[in-house]
């Protein structure tokens, strides 16, 4: 390639490079972070508390601004998108992360977009060929992956990711196509309540409580969470929407499965195999398959 052609590619914007670190990184790393959050506090609980109080932030701070709050049918659709996507999602994804390592559970949950691609057939939208290749790679790395030791070892925790990627995925394609939220930031602040609201639910019907201690770690982890997870991820992934390719946007789907397996096994001593490695690899090209044909 000539100098003159690498001189006419136009870097990246600084608001964009870190956007794309929000997705990227902090992503990547939220998953750690509710393993450390569960030391102290039992999964729906801790993830409802979470969405709950990121919700309410973001729903108080986008009135500040001006925004109008969403209309009653635009809470029904939150009350069903985030019961799926941060109820069952998020919710069966902290469950799984008590038996299961947090590198292992985000590898599973990267065949998310391959789902979303099946889930759409119900629309009518049929995958092209390169698509269809990218789901039968993604889901065969799926397979490879719930044959390791660590999905072996617990059978709860691999039935949980299961529902935790069917059900967010069912979720994406209903805001997508039946039931749009509220526009910007509005429709993530009420997806985060009803989400958060029914997690409360779930962990009532699980006879969760609070402890009488949380560890000081555990309490930064969910701080984290709730700071840098709900709100700065989420927002910045907003602005990769509007400003950026679909492609770039929806990079963080490839990269935070390698970003959560490397700072498991750096900062939580969890071990992964040869093997485990090399099925979360079948996956992630299945993923840059899939948006590789999108993007065509």
């Amino acid at each position: 390639m000539s100098s003159n052609a690498v001189a006419a590619r136009p870097a990246l914007p600084p608001l964009i490079l870190a956007c794309l670190a929000a997705t990227w990184l902090v992503w990547g790393s939220t998953y750690l972070a509710i393993k450390v959050a569960l030391i102290s506090l039992p999964p729906f609980l801790m993830m409802g508390s979470r969405f709950l109080a990121a919700g309410v932030m973001l729903l108080v701070w986008m009135r500040w601004r001006g925004q109008p709050l969403p209309s009653l049918r635009q809470w029904g659709h939150a009350l069903v998108v985030g019961s799926l996507m941060l109820g069952g999602g998020m919710g069966f994804t902290a469950v799984a992360e008590v038996s299961v390592g947090s590198g292992l559970v985000v590898a599973f949950i990267a065949v998310c977009p391959l789902m979303i691609a099946l889930f759409n057939r119900a629309y009518g939208v049929k995958p092209a060929r390169g698509e269809l290749a990218g789901i039968i790679v993604g889901l065969a790395g799926v397979l490879l992956l719930t044959q390791g030791a660590g999905f072996s070892a617990s059978p709860a925790g691999l039935a949980a990711i299961a529902v935790a990627c069917l059900t967010w995925a069912a979720g994406s394609v209903l805001s997508q196509r039946s039931l749009p939220l509220a526009p910007g930031a509005m429709g993530f602040a009420s997806e985060m309540i009803c989400g958060g609201v029914v997690l409360f639910g779930f962990a009532a019907v699980a006879g969760e409580a609070w402890p009488a201690h949380i560890e000081p770690a555990a309490l930064g982890a969910w701080l984290y969470l709730v700071v840098f997870g709900s709100l700065i991820a989420f927002n910045a992934y907003m602005v990769l929407l509007a400003k950026a390719s679909p492609g770039l946007a929806s990079s963080y789907t490839f990269v935070n499965p390698v970003i959560a397996m490397l700072l498991g096994v750096a900062l939580a001593g969890e071990r992964i195999t040869v093997g485990e490695w090399l099925a979360a690899g079948v996956i992630l090209l299945g993923v840059v398959l899939l948006l590789r044909a999108r993007r065509q």
